[in-house]
């Protein structure tokens, strides 16, 4: 059997956002455990305009292609007013049968390490049928960044979530080669 192909999504897109540093982060210790192909995937990249609001077919097909070609996904969310960033949200909102049938973990970080956020994603992709792992790295901007709040922040996180990262990884690559087979 191929190794699975799993997309970290970074889940913000405005200018400074710390998403970059720890989806590195995440893919440098997956790397190294050779279980999958792991690839960072930048919503950023995509320019998806608001649902609705202009024709996107190109955005929106190109995005629909890269979920098409991944088995499983780990978001990388930031909480933003107790709730995902509304890019992420519009992101989700513009596929569907490539998100159908596919496992995800979550990466949060925010004040309270992202958990809020992490929860309305959980919701957000049952209805796009997407099977949310249980084990979930939470990082705190107050223990797990440098100067988070100023241009200069670094990702600086603490070796306890290694068990956590690795822990979701275990449960993505499980679950996503399980529900391969439905699709």
């Amino acid at each position: 059997m191929s190794k699975l192909n799993i997309g970290i999504i970074l889940g913000s897109t405005r200018q400074g956002r710390l998403s970059p540093q720890v989806g590195e982060w995440v893919k440098s210790i997956a790397d190294q455990r050779g279980d999958a192909n792991y690839e960072i995937v930048d919503i950023a990249d995509y320019k998806l305009p608001l649902l609705g609001e202009a024709d996107a077919t190109e955005q929106a097909t190109a995005w629909n292609t890269k979920l098409a070609s991944l088995d499983g996904f780990v978001f990388v969310v930031q909480e933003y007013n107790h709730s995902i960033t509304a890019s992420l949200k519009n992101a989700i909102d513009y596929a569907r049968e490539a998100w159908n049938n596919k496992a995800a973990g979550i990466v949060s970080y925010g004040s309270v390490g992202g958990a809020r956020a992490a929860e309305h994603l959980r919701g957000i992709l049952g209805e796009v049928s997407v099977a949310d792992v249980r084990v979930h790295p939470a990082l705190s901007l107050f223990t797990d960044f440098e100067d988070a709040f100023s241009p200069n922040a670094k990702f600086n996180p603490a070796e306890l979530h290694l068990v956590n990262l690795n822990g979701m990884l275990d449960q993505v690559i499980a679950w996503s080669g399980a529900l391969k087979v439905l699709r």
